[in-house]
């Protein structure tokens, strides 16, 4: 049985759309901070042409430049508060809505926290934003892309005490509860929830965003948190937050709502660790995905949710019951080796001793079964999961087995195939010399947990092969845009 904690009672309430705690468009308490006319209240720094009042919107376009709040609303100087605004991006833009921030002449506000504002920006060389919108930059992440370029979204910002929640179209995304004391991982940067004003960013000439209804609502200085409960600050919570600041997507891709898990406790534990999920629904033979008509109702059950849906494919037969046109309406797919049709024809379930039963001659059971990692490597998957599984008859064999031959055909196809490799947080697999060779081989891959049951760890496995291997983040998976999935490009 699920045990939740305070933290998580509540955050299932402001979670739950009856229950929400919600911004009161009516209320006589906000205060506009732009007139729809000028500039009037805010300041720019550097490149101060980089802002622009048309047609009521604020304009953020040209050089890197900040426009901060110096207007007499609480004389420029909020502490606890609710904002909002409303935001359109163009293509490729990136911004953000500074908070807690002080007015300063030049560079990137060393002041206070960023609310990301960025949903397509992949124009660097070499780089592409992970941090997506609605992110508390650098500190809390959203790596899913949750609103459309072009489109007016609602930004919602509340600050109580410690405590930031995030909202974008009413969805949330970030429930941070600062820690006592606050970690830091860049030092350049004072991301400490204090007091200050806030800024509007326009990032680079590239880059265009649009704001309007841009008001506040002050709280009291003394008005309590939502959550009294401050997080323990371990190596795992550091290494989160350094590796979601190096650009690192911290994606438990491999979530299952089993064993009592909801949705809504698995949404409260990612925004509570700052690691988001995908939450994945079998499809096969006897599962819950099944057919056209089954992949549209399940999908109709999570819309609206922050968070990646994905789909795994059960067996071999996984991709003759939905159509392609359905399944690549996932964010994602993914399947293992675990289930395959032996040399004798017998249908085998690797996980259940039984099926498999006494294996006489290992060298030709691998042999046999790397075999059939590679055809997996072939169906139309964008992870493969699971990777270098063995049986609990074999599997302290492992180093022995996975021979570095055998490793080279699984890493051979997976980059041939463009599948990531999904470094396992429950069976602690792939081991650091298949990884290593991976990445040398050129692969790609993916943090994944596949839980038993309700309980998700922090993706301790995957950071340690980070650290212990060398990943980049560019080594990391993120799932490809509409157009670009392994189930629309695959023969």
């Amino acid at each position: 049985m699920t045990v939740l904690t305070r933290r998580d009672l509540i955050a299932l309430l402001l979670a739950a759309p009856a229950a929400a705690y919600a911004f009161n468009d009516d209320s006589a308490d906000w205060i506009s901070l732009f007139d729809g006319k000028s500039l009037d209240g805010w300041k720019a720094n550097e490149h101060a042409d980089a802002f622009s009042v048309v047609d009521g919107q604020i304009v953020a376009q040209g050089g890197r430049s900040h426009l901060f709040y110096v207007g007499s609303a609480k004389n420029a100087d909020f502490k606890n508060f609710e904002l909002s605004a409303d935001v359109m991006t163009r293509p490729n833009a990136n911004s953000g809505i500074y908070f807690h921030t002080a007015y300063q002449p030049s560079g990137w506000p060393a002041a206070g926290f960023e609310v990301q504002v960025s949903n397509t920006d992949d124009r660097k060389a070499g780089y592409s934003e992970r941090k997506k919108t609605g992110s508390l930059y650098a500190v809390r992440n959203v790596y899913k892309q949750l609103v459309n370029d072009n489109e007016w979204f609602r930004m919602n910002i509340l600050v109580r005490g410690k405590q930031v929640q995030i909202r974008v179209n009413n969805m949330l995304v970030v429930d941070y509860v600062e820690p006592d004391p606050p970690f830091r991982a860049d030092l350049n940067f004072q991301r400490v929830i204090n007091h200050g004003t806030f800024a509007l960013q326009g990032h680079d000439p590239g880059s265009t965003t649009y704001f309007k209804n841009i008001r506040v609502r002050p709280l009291a200085d003394n008005i309590a948190q939502i959550s009294d409960e401050r997080p323990e600050v371990d190596e795992v919570y550091r290494d989160i937050i350094r590796l979601g600041t190096e650009n690192y997507p911290l994606v438990d891709y491999h979530v299952h709502l089993k064993g009592g898990l909801t949705i809504e406790q698995a949404l409260a534990n990612s925004r509570r660790l700052g690691i988001n999920y995908g939450i994945a629904i079998n499809c096969g033979l006897g599962f819950p995905v099944h057919s056209d008509d089954s992949v549209r109702d399940y999908l109709k059950s999570m819309e609206g949710q922050p968070c990646y849906v994905a789909l795994q494919g059960e067996g071999r037969e996984w991709m003759t019951l939905a159509s392609p046109e359905s399944v690549a309406r996932f964010d994602y797919c993914f399947t293992d080796a675990m289930t395959f049709t032996d040399d004798n024809g017998k249908r085998v379930r690797l996980w259940i001793k039984e099926e498999i039963g006494e294996i006489k001659d290992k060298q030709a059971f691998m042999e046999m079964y790397v075999t059939r990692i590679v055809g997996v490597m072939h169906e139309p998957i964008d992870i493969y999961a699971n990777a270098t599984f063995l049986p609990g008859q074999i599997a302290g064999e492992y180093d022995a087995l996975w021979t570095p031959e055998r490793m080279s055909k699984v890493i051979d196809a997976a980059v041939k195939n463009d599948v990531a490799i999904e470094i396992n947080n429950s069976y602690k697999i792939p081991s650091a010399a298949f990884i290593k060779a991976a990445k040398t081989g050129g692969a790609k891959f993916s943090f994944g947990t596949n839980n038993a049951d309700a309980s998700l760890g922090r993706l301790e496995y995957p950071i340690q092969m980070v650290k212990q291997c060398g990943l980049a983040w560019q080594d990391i998976f993120v799932p490809k845009p509409a157009g670009q999935k392994a189930i629309q490009v695959k023969k």
